[in-house]
């Protein structure tokens, strides 16, 4: 029997302080043991957005260890190999992106910026809610391909897809 590859992925937004966050924490839910999961950003906030912490935690993933980081870290020569670099966020995306360790597919699936809603408390936390639902809804789906069955190619072509997946607005309002 051999031994399974273990896939590292890294999820970019500017701030990395809420999409990136959550993605992180998603892959290593949905991805567990199978992929190994990170986030950054191109220029990051320093802090997590208290919003993310609360949704994170609403949906039962743990969050301690997180921190908003630099891309830059990722970059470096003894950064790990990169198998997969999503950008979650549209500014992000058209950024020059560093040299990553490895040869990563890259995809972008760009969902809303939560951080970015106003008004009432319930609607900022149901912004948030929506981004965590897309994010997840795309993430399982990336976590049950059989990637080490795909040519690159296809594999590519499945992630760009993937990107155009939107979450049911009727998980947004189950009760975490």
């Amino acid at each position: 029997m051999t031994e399974q590859k273990t896939y590292n992925a890294l999820f970019l937004c500017t701030h990395n302080s809420a999409r990136s966050i959550m993605a992180e924490c998603l892959m290593r839910r949905w991805g567990a043991g199978r992929f190994n999961a990170w986030s950054a950003g191109s220029h990051p906030s320093g802090q997590i957005n208290p919003h993310t912490l609360a949704t994170l935690k609403a949906f039962n993933l743990p969050t301690d260890g997180l921190r908003s980081k630099s891309w830059d870290e990722f970059s470096r020569p003894d950064a790990p190999a990169l198998d997969f670099v999503f950008t979650v966020c549209d500014q992000a995306a058209g950024e020059m992106c560093p040299v990553w360790n490895g040869t990563p597919l890259t995809a972008h699936w760009g969902v809303e910026d939560p951080s970015a809603a106003s008004g009432t408390e319930d609607r900022i936390r149901m912004a948030f809610r929506r981004t965590y639902v897309e994010l997840e809804s795309r993430i399982k789906i990336f976590a049950s391909l059989r990637v080490e069955q795909l040519d690159r190619l296809t594999l590519q072509s499945s992630l760009h897809a993937i990107g155009t997946v939107h979450g049911s607005g009727a998980d947004v309002m189950a009760d975490a």
